[in-house]
């Protein structure tokens, strides 16, 4: 893949507003698709978004698209997804507790290192 830049999305909403869920994946999408590299990590109640069942139920908008179906557009676009691991912890999650589509569980150590590395970083 020809790489235009790097993009780093930090994914810390979560169910409770679920109006900022929908974006972060539709935007993560564009930007793989124009042949940059994504990665989205899930942070804070962002790691809910994560949970098997949870996204499978959610919608930015009624009546709309499921957060699910986003989160699976940007993955079919090539968008790595990791969880952060002490929001899992804070969550009383483990891995088994998420989708399938999340490539990993990462640190604070990780999570900066790809941040101050990428051409791009997003706060949702």
């Amino acid at each position: 893949m020809d790489e235009d830049g790097s993009v780093f999305i930090f994914m810390t909403s979560g169910p409770d507003t679920p109006q900022r869920c929908a974006t972060p994946f539709y935007m993560a999408n564009i930007a793989a698709v124009m042949d940059n590299e994504v990665k989205i990590v899930f942070q804070i109640d962002g790691v809910l978004l994560a949970k098997k069942g949870v996204a499978e139920n959610l919608k930015a908008l009624e009546g709309g698209k499921l957060i699910i179906d986003f989160l699976r557009d940007a993955k079919e676009a090539g968008v790595e997804l990791y969880c952060c691991s002490a929001a899992l912890d804070l969550h009383n999650m483990t891995k088994d507790d998420l989708i399938d589509e999340i490539d990993d569980v990462v640190g604070a150590a990780w999570m900066m290192d790809e941040a101050l590395s990428a051409d791009v970083v997003l706060n949702y």
